[in-house]
């Protein structure tokens, strides 16, 4: 019979999570492997997955879940009526972090109806000392909690918690491996995330994300391209290569094979669609521009974060990006790269930003027009160097410049969607639009949402006409 090992409480170290050794970082290809009791824990259960965040939570969802159905769990579509509900939470945010809250309230509730219930908390949340005592009012109910380290050791953790019901916590805090042949549950049979790396090492004033994900891990080229190989055989027509910030690529691995090289060697594969997130614009190599203008499965579409369009602020937010070289940037790509569609990112509100610093984004966004923004009031995350800045610029001020702000994104968005009214645009479906039954969606080569009127199946490419534009999407009908 085998034994089940008795997991050890584990609790986060920011102290631990910021530090950047000389430790070498371990490639694991055979670390998963599941006991006989461990395939058969989740016979009879249902489990259910929630994920707040960005593409990498949920990438790790995906991985989750392919650990949870290799146990014997079945996904559930109702967390009311699963047996395991697993939270995979996002820490960039008070919003993400508030929603996540309020999830785990519902879930305590619940509990109280249902003693059998069993509910876990993972994902960057935890990997902050915060979160441990700010959820101490919950611990009697929650029955595991786990960082974005500890991910394989799912099944040792639930063990542990069917089998000796205690709470097993389990965050580790240090720079991270590179865990390959982990399963995973891609629900999209036409579009996939793949990781081609893992954390970052830039430390923005602002970002929790280095010390919630770790060092700069890259992933061995020939396991990328092999992954690509496999979805494309398996019928994948669009794949996002996802890192924290995707041009530091190999420079944990020398240098010699960057980022570039490995998009032009996944264009290769022949695989119809290809992008990539998120690209950080200080190191952002022109060289990437001249691949993406060279292979047409490379989609016409760059999202290039800024933040502020002012060089103080940038400063302060330790993103020492000039607003000359940024705009050349983007002077480039939209001269090699057709119709490509360029979105960024803007926080508003960073501490003792002035009325010229923001004058001085708006000035940025009018002159780029971006195709779209995802912008914020900035967010303090304890930890990090601007949380401890004192700030005296008030929330009201910062709730109307980011109405300000929100005034350009919308303009730009409906003014660069208007000039595809009457061309005709190849679409991916994805399948009935959520808002009409009768409509279906998708997207363009250049990530242009597509609402149309058609007969298709998702994963189908069709030629869609565009006969009207909204806000943040087209309106088309399908056509020969």
């Amino acid at each position: 019979m085998e034994k089940i090992i008795k997991l050890e409480n584990i609790y986060p170290d920011l102290s631990k999570a910021r530090s950047r050794g000389s430790k070498a970082i371990k490639y694991l290809n055979n670390l998963f492997e599941l006991t006989s009791a461990q395939k058969k824990l989740g016979l009879k259960k249902t489990f259910f997955v929630r994920t707040y965040g960005c593409q990498a939570n949920e990438r790790d969802s995906e991985t989750i879940k392919g650990i949870l159905t290799a146990m014997g769990f079945v996904q559930s579509n109702d967390w009311k009526k699963a047996n395991l509900v697993i939270l995979n939470t996002c820490a960039i945010r008070q919003n993400a972090e508030d929603k996540a809250f309020g999830m785990l309230g519902a879930l305590k509730a619940l509990k109280r109806k249902n003693k059998d219930l069993v509910f876990g908390l993972c994902g960057c949340m935890p990997q902050q000392e915060k979160t441990i005592k700010e959820v101490g009012h919950f611990f009697k109910e929650i029955n595991f909690i786990f960082g974005t380290h500890n991910i394989y050791e799912l099944p040792a953790i639930l063990e542990n918690v069917y089998k000796y019901k205690k709470q097993v916590i389990r965050v580790y805090s240090h720079e991270g491996d590179v865990i390959e042949n982990l399963p995973d549950y891609r629900e999209n049979k036409h579009k996939a995330l793949v990781n081609i790396m893992y954390g970052c090492d830039h430390f923005c004033s602002y970002c929790i994300v280095p010390y919630t994900r770790g060092t700069i891990r890259s992933r061995d080229s020939l396991a990328i391209i092999k992954e690509v190989l496999t979805l494309k055989k398996l019928g994948y027509k669009d794949i996002t290569l996802l890192g924290q910030n995707v041009n530091s690529y190999g420079i944990d691995l020398g240098g010699k094979y960057r980022f570039v090289n490995l998009l032009e060697d996944v264009a290769k594969t022949g695989i119809k669609r290809i992008r990539f997130a998120t690209s950080n614009p200080w190191n952002f190599d022109e060289e990437i521009i001249d691949v993406m203008a060279k292979y047409p499965n490379l989609m016409a579409y760059i999202h290039l974060p800024i933040q502020s369009g002012s060089e103080a602020i940038l400063k302060k937010m330790n993103r020492g990006m000039k607003i000359n070289t940024y705009l050349s940037l983007i002077k480039k790509i939209r001269k090699q790269i057709k119709n490509c569609t360029i979105s960024t990112d803007l926080i508003v509100g960073f501490p003792n930003e002035s009325d010229k610093d923001f004058k001085q984004t708006i000035k940025l966004y009018k002159k780029v027009k971006f195709d779209n923004a995802y912008t914020f009031i900035y967010s303090p995350r304890i930890g990090t160097p601007a949380a401890s800045v004192v700030d005296k610029i008030d929330l009201k001020t910062k709730q109307k410049r980011l109405t300000k702000l929100n005034e350009l994104v919308r303009k730009y968005s409906k003014w660069n969607n208007n000039k595809y009214i009457g061309k005709t645009l190849e679409v991916l479906v994805d399948g009935k639009s959520k808002t009409d039954t009768n409509t279906l969606t998708g997207y363009s080569h250049n990530w242009k949402v597509i609402n149309f009127t058609g007969n298709a199946k998702p994963g189908d490419f069709v030629k869609v006409k565009i006969t009207g534009s909204s806000l943040f999407s087209l309106n088309g009908k399908q056509v020969k």
